[in-house]
């Protein structure tokens, strides 16, 4: 149940990372471009939407009880992505979904940057991690805890 749950995470880390993360890094490049600042209502929307993603991704990569899975599929996708990227540029920045969105402007920056091969490499590091594929014991609440001292 656990990895099923992981494995609902990930779809939703991957959405985070493509239209929070990638549409926050579209926003910020475009008002770099422009020569304006992100202190606005707009720029701290953007800038708390690059903060919440990272924040969800640091929380699925950090916490114990979650399952590998949530952050390292979409861990594996961005690698995998980021490869061929290197193998075959133009085809990698075709398959990007919705091209029209800001979101996708943003993604296409990261990935030839280099960022989501960075960021994919980062959150594949629970698969790695033995504990994190067992389930925790939890303490048997109806077994009496072993007395320290038999004799008194």
């Amino acid at each position: 149940m656990r990895h099923l749950v992981g494995l609902i995470l990930a779809l939703a880390a991957a959405a985070a990372v493509f239209f929070g993360g990638s549409w926050s890094v579209a926003k910020i490049l475009a008002a770099h471009a422009r020569g304006t600042s992100l202190i606005s209502m707009s720029g701290g929307l953007t800038v708390a939407a690059l903060v919440g993603t990272g924040l969800l991704l640091g929380a699925l990569v950090a916490a114990p009880a979650v399952s590998p899975l949530a952050a390292g599929l979409p861990g594996l996708i961005l690698l995998g992505w980021s490869a061929f990227e290197v193998v075959s540029e133009h085809k990698a920045l075709q398959l990007i979904p919705l091209q029209g969105l800001d979101a996708a402007s943003g993604f296409r920056s990261v990935l030839t940057g280099g960022s989501l091969a960075l960021l994919g490499a980062v959150m594949i590091v629970p698969m790695f991690v033995p504990s994190r594929w067992r389930r925790r014991e939890q303490p048997d609440i109806f077994v009496e805890p072993a007395t320290r001292d038999l004799v008194h």
